[in-house]
């Protein structure tokens, strides 16, 4: 995982949302010019922009509490491990890597003035399922990034590029730009048209409206990296962005046998005849065998009390009492106002940063999505991402002391006597680690 300093030295990044604490990874210096498919840096403005220079602005975006609530999803997606990137008014959770007006419109992302660039999400993602909306004029050079670093040099090797291009173009729509050129794209441009993409291991599957366009085999490398969206000239619109991660393996069991008990703990943990995860009362804890560093964590949970507190460590201090990182199931409200937590909020990381809005609801299931990368930690809460921060404290083997990047083991809390709170699954899958890339190839 990469750090923040050398970013902030080497190119101008703007992260554009809600969130006061969430702060940018590190990138490499800006890249040299590289041919004309890449995402490499290049001074040549349009014709239009010679004519009237454009002064770069990063703009501010609010959004009220009904706005955010209703750019939930359904729990139906939600326990498939579907999550919105984009809530259609703020940029929460994406990253401005230089200087294009990048902007909101009627609900959707867009860009048609400035110097070449990427809008990249905050959080790292390696085998997932990406689907979008996206909309351009016939003459719009533009793409979408997967595995991608802040700032790419070369498409062959540091991001897998999905253009969006003119027929002429080398890789035309749909194409995988230095990777296989792929079907003619025959849709309307100036229409809005699905995008589903996946990235499965070394396997990158593109279809636009149900129609295979792109498929390769040997996408070796990267296999890990952000989600970008990329402006090089022309108009380009993108909206309705959704993302799930692939192949996470629930831990819950009818024998919870990957999980150690106390028994001298105050409260009952036990399976109920659904075969849930039922924690009741006291002040207790549920902790894996196996410990996890990075790692993409998917779990439903329902409460009926909207006062009940658990909560879902992780790096923890194995044999300790829950003493790691905590994201937080909670769904109290103080004044009936979603954008008050009472106590942090469902997915929001214990004195790291409250859930910028409460988006979970007591007497139905809810989902959280956790994604923790380095000192990069993510949530979403019924798709919605509601924390985006970067824990900037020392390291130190005590998370509540300092920055902790060793593994650690999972913990299912409960807080007290009121605790009441079901799981009917706690998946996860730890996320790429390129050393064992190199390692297979030894």
């Amino acid at each position: 995982m990469i750090s923040r300093p050398a970013l902030l030295i080497a190119l101008m990044i703007v992260i554009v949302g809600c969130s006061s604490k969430s702060t940018s990874p590190k990138t490499d210096a800006k890249a040299d010019a590289s041919p004309s498919d890449s995402i490499a840096t290049n001074d040549t403005e349009t014709k239009a922009e010679a004519e009237t220079p454009f002064v770069f602005e990063a703009q501010a975006y609010e959004a009220s509490a009904e706005q955010l609530l209703a750019a939930r999803l359904p729990i139906e997606q939600t326990t498939q491990g579907w999550v919105r990137l984009f809530d259609g008014h703020t940029m929460f959770g994406w990253i401005i890597a230089g200087e294009a007006n990048w902007r909101i419109e009627d609900g959707a992302l867009v860009a048609d003035r400035g110097k070449e660039c990427l809008l990249t999400t905050s959080t790292r993602w390696s085998d997932y399922e990406l689907e979008l909306e996206f909309q351009s004029e016939a003459a719009t050079n533009s793409g979408i990034f997967l595995r991608t670093s802040i700032d790419p040099k070369d498409p062959a090797t540091d991001c897998i590029e999905v253009n969006i291009a003119p027929d002429d173009n080398p890789f035309p729509t749909g194409g995988i730009v230095k990777r296989k050129k792929g079907e003619a794209f025959t849709g309307d441009p100036n229409e809005w048209h699905t995008i589903n993409m996946v990235c499965d291991h070394e396997t990158v599957r593109v279809k636009i409206d149900d129609d295979l366009m792109c498929e390769i085999n040997d996408a070796k490398s990267p296999r890990i990296g952000y989600i970008g969206l990329q402006f090089r000239s022309g108009k380009v619109s993108f909206r309705n962005i959704r993302v799930r991660p692939l192949e996470l393996e629930d831990m819950v069991d009818t024998e919870l046998t990957r999980w150690t008990r106390y028994d001298d703990m105050p409260g009952e943990i036990n399976i109920n005849d659904e075969n849930h995860l039922v924690v009741d009362g006291g002040k207790q804890q549920l902790e894996s065998k196996e410990t996890f560093g990075d790692f993409t964590l998917l779990a439903d949970y329902k409460m009926d009390d909207p006062k009940s507190n658990s909560g879902i460590f992780f790096r923890s201090i194995p044999g300790d009492v829950m003493m790691g990182y905590e994201c937080q199931v909670n769904n109290e409200i103080v004044n009936d106002n979603p954008l008050q937590p009472a106590d942090c909020g469902a997915g929001g990381i214990f004195k790291r940063q409250d859930a910028r809005i409460v988006a979970g609801e007591p007497g139905r299931w809810n989902s959280i999505l956790l994604s923790a990368d380095g000192s990069h930690f993510a949530t979403w809460v019924n798709g919605l991402q509601v924390t985006d921060v970067y824990d900037d404290r020392k390291v130190d083997e005590n998370p509540r002391r300092g920055l902790r990047l060793d593994p650690g083991t999972l913990i299912i809390q409960g807080h007290d006597e009121t605790t009441k709170a079901t799981y009917r699954k706690i998946a996860i899958k730890p996320l790429f680690d390129p050393a064992d890339s190199v390692q297979e190839t030894e």
